[in-house]
């Protein structure tokens, strides 16, 4: 198995500097701290500024891991083929990795973040240890972007989560709430892809748990139809409490839910992470971005805490 790690790297008691990529060098940016809102330990908040612009308290970067079939032990780690910012577009980093076996090759999004844009861009390999960056694919605030592991209607498809400022409000009664939702787009090469019409999963207005969500696992297909994990945000504090959800989408328009559960799948556990207590800054995150069918179960790979890599095994019966 390969699990590609995101590495964030922040300086120790940074205050209100930040760290950015330019031209092959790391350098160090320092706010007046006059102009900075620290409440959130991952951005700074520039204040001042109608358009309200952050910067960064780390840095990332991918390192790929090898594991065990099962999961259970670190058989290498690749710093040699750690990718790491290229070009501008990635000034503040690489997050966010998502993998999917595509054909006789591997194809992996990924978040790029720089005061250019915030975007998804794509990777390929074809042994899933040496990667092309092919570039960007979707464009700014367009992130989240989980490429479906194989073709439905000779055609690849991707979920995608837009972002923006303005939502307009569905009707009183409806049963979907306004905000952030995953959309669905189509492509004939993985590189050029055009928003499908009808929407995808969107939030439900009676649960709290969908005010805010993204994309987690690649699609993978069943017999019932495309598997999806997602995230969902229940509003609170600075960073809100995010858990894991699944949905199955219908093989041949998977705009068409098959079926979903409210109920959470997978949940935050301060528990696992508790001997990297002097370190946490929060414990109410559990980020799912990869799944491998492992015969009687699925293996599910999430971040937990933002601190640790985390593998939950699901029984494959959870979906039946």
């Amino acid at each position: 198995l390969l699990m590609m790690v995101r590495v964030a790297e922040g300086l120790v008691d940074a205050g209100t500097r930040s760290l950015r990529w330019e031209d092959g060098r790391y350098l160090v940016d320092e706010w007046p701290a006059d102009r900075v809102d620290a409440s959130d330990p991952r951005i700074l908040k520039i204040t001042g500024d109608p358009w309200r612009p952050l910067a960064l308290t780390s840095l990332s970067w991918l390192l790929p891991v090898e594991l065990s079939p099962d999961g259970e032990r670190v058989e290498a780690v690749h710093y040699e083929r750690a990718i790491v910012p290229a070009t501008g577009y990635q000034a503040f980093g690489v997050e966010d990795p998502r993998i999917s076996r595509v054909g006789d090759e591997w194809v992996m999004t990924t978040c790029s973040v720089s005061p250019e844009r915030l975007c998804t861009t794509l990777h390929r390999s074809r042994d899933g240890v040496d990667w092309m960056l092919e570039g960007i694919v979707l464009d700014h605030q367009n992130k989240d972007m989980l490429v479906f592991e194989g073709q439905s209607g000779g055609r690849y498809w991707a979920q995608t989560r837009p972002l923006g400022e303005t939502w307009f409000a569905y009707p009183p009664g409806s049963e979907w709430r306004a905000g952030p939702a995953i959309n669905l787009a189509t492509s004939p090469d993985l590189l050029h892809w055009k928003p499908y019409d009808k929407p995808g999963l969107r939030p439900h207005a009676a649960t709290v748990s969908t005010a805010r969500m993204g994309g987690g696992t690649p699609p993978i297909l069943t017999d019932r139809g495309w598997l999806t994990l997602w995230h969902g945000v229940e509003p609170g504090a600075e960073v809100g409490i995010y858990r894991t959800y699944w949905s199955i989408l219908d093989r041949d328009d998977p705009s068409i839910t098959v079926a979903t559960e409210h109920d959470p799948l997978i949940e935050p556990a301060p528990h696992l992470t508790r001997h990297l207590d002097s370190l946490k800054y929060l414990d109410s995150v559990v980020f799912t971005t990869g799944i491998v069918d492992a015969g009687d179960h699925y293996l599910v790979a999430s971040g937990e805490a933002d601190l640790a890599c985390r593998l939950t095994r699901i029984d494959r019966g959870r979906f039946a």
